[in-house]
């Protein structure tokens, strides 16, 4: 959503990192292109004469004069200033001394407000917590079937009847009493516009539940319809947070970064995609980082730790630097890998990542060819790809809708990559394991890192352990 004010920015801090020292008018210019970028954006008019306000007094302090980098500074006051407007620190999520924690959804119709119902049940689930989902939008035909289909998916338990969502609502915390459940997630009927009979009945639902929080769904790619919106429920509701969808989407991103300051609410979460387990807790920090294009490292470490097991981890690495890393491996890696989402959404977290990489199109059906050569062979031939010749090439290729070649690639490239790690970890001659013991030796005395992983042996890096752009069919 934000590549393109993302790379707005990048053109204007590499033309401040050019100069060794910032005079008045290098910061005033700076700051209107700031603004420019921003406007473009589709931010909040007052919203940018704030933010452009609040750089500015800092940038005119001497702390900018006299810094030995000032480009640094101007990119942290940004960043900072940056943070502040998108909400600054994240909203935490208590729960009631006496459950259940009732949370009301409310939102306009197509923005995604039932789905993020299931996805709100499921983020719950996560924390330890036992969610109960009401289907209290009883005037939208089959909303009350798409929610019961999102609990089953998850696990999770959908309470409905038919008559008045009023009544539905109310009765549904002594449901979740007298079932154990310690969180209720009602979702409420949207309209196609705000009107007063929408907001009459939310308003009523929301008295018979007293929600401890209520969150307003609105859709990212309507822009500053969006805040206006999360204004006008404000006013009926008093709302608690926002949850923001469609983050995955092309527009200019103008409503995350505007929402904060115009309605006063933060946004809880964010909706990053159309599977269940796209749904994340919202960090101001981290976005404001991403959109300066300084990668969201603490994002992408979450993420691996829900995919991996640190004890697979550890043997898959140690098998790595082993020499003894097989095909099977690379299988059991590539799934894990998928698990963490999209791979150009993983590129976006990276920091350092160069504008050239992030934009290249990686489809994730590449990695299912790759998955798919895989399959095509026996156990035997995975973990002693070296047997592999001519006939069982042409056989593992027509198994799996590839050529020969395709097959051919991968195992050039898996051995390279198994050769060059058994090198570095010292175990292919006893000259490298001589070099090896030396360098162990150092670091203990010196505390050097340890050697470069797979991803650095590559010549086109993907930062992904085993993952390159340049080397595996389908990835080219």
């Amino acid at each position: 959503m934000f590549e393109t004010l993302s790379d707005r920015f990048e053109g204007i801090f590499s033309r401040v990192r050019g100069r060794g020292v910032l005079s008045q008018d290098d910061i005033d210019e700076t700051l209107r292109e700031i603004r420019l970028a921003l406007l473009e954006a589709d931010v909040n008019l007052d919203v940018v004469k704030s933010l452009v306000g609040r750089i500015r007094e800092q940038c005119s302090g001497e702390a900018i004069s006299s810094s030995l980098n000032p480009a640094q500074q101007v990119v942290k006051i940004v960043l900072e200033e940056l943070t502040t407007s998108l909400g600054g620190e994240s909203m935490k999520v208590t729960f009631a001394s006496k459950p259940p924690t009732v949370v009301l959804m409310a939102g306009l119709q197509g923005a995604g407000k039932t789905t993020n119902a299931g996805k709100l049940a499921m983020w719950f689930k996560k924390q330890g917590r036992n969610p109960l989902l009401v289907g209290a939008d009883l005037q939208r035909p089959a909303a009350v079937e798409q929610l019961r289909t999102l609990g089953s998916q998850i696990g999770v338990p959908v309470f409905s009847e038919p008559g008045d969502p009023v009544d539905v609502a109310g009765k549904s915390i002594g449901e979740a009493e007298r079932t154990g459940r310690d969180v209720v997630i009602v979702d409420t009927a949207g309209r196609l516009a705000i009107d007063h009979e929408m907001m009459d009945q939310v308003r009523r639902i929301s008295g018979a539940v007293d929600p401890h929080y209520t969150f307003l769904v609105i859709d990212a790619m309507t822009g500053q319809d969006a805040v206006n919106t999360a204004q006008s429920f404000n006013e009926t509701l008093s709302l608690d947070g926002v949850i923001l969808t469609k983050l995955d989407g092309d527009a200019r991103g103008g409503a995350a970064i505007s929402v904060k300051e115009v309605v006063g609410r933060p946004i809880a979460f964010a909706s990053t995609g159309e599977k269940l387990e796209d749904f994340e807790a919202f960090h101001p920090d981290r976005l404001a980082s991403r959109i300066l294009g300084m990668g969201d490292i603490e994002t992408l470490i979450e993420k691996a730790e829900q995919a991996y097991e640190k004890e697979e981890a550890e043997e898959a690495a140690s098998r790595l630097l082993e020499g003894t890393f097989t095909l099977e491996d690379f299988l059991e890696q590539m799934q894990q890998i998928k698990k963490m989402g999209p791979i150009s959404n993983l590129m976006g977290m990276m920091p350092g990542i160069p504008k050239e990489a992030r934009d290249v199109e990686i489809d994730d059906n590449h990695l299912a060819r790759i998955e798919g050569i895989i399959h095509s062979m026996t156990p035997a031939e995975r973990n002693s790809p070296d047997t592999i010749d001519g006939s069982r090439r042409r056989r593992i290729a027509a198994g799996c809708g590839q050529q020969p070649s395709d097959v051919k690639q991968l195992l050039d490239q898996f051995g390279q990559m198994r050769r060059m790690m058994k090198q570095f970890s010292g175990s292919g001659t006893k000259k490298a394991k001589g070099k090896n013991r030396s360098k162990k030796g150092q670091r203990r005395k010196g505390g050097r890192t340890t050697p470069k992983g797979p991803a650095q042996v590559s010549k086109k890096p993907l930062s992904l352990p085993g993952l390159e752009t340049g080397g595996f069919p389908g990835l080219n």
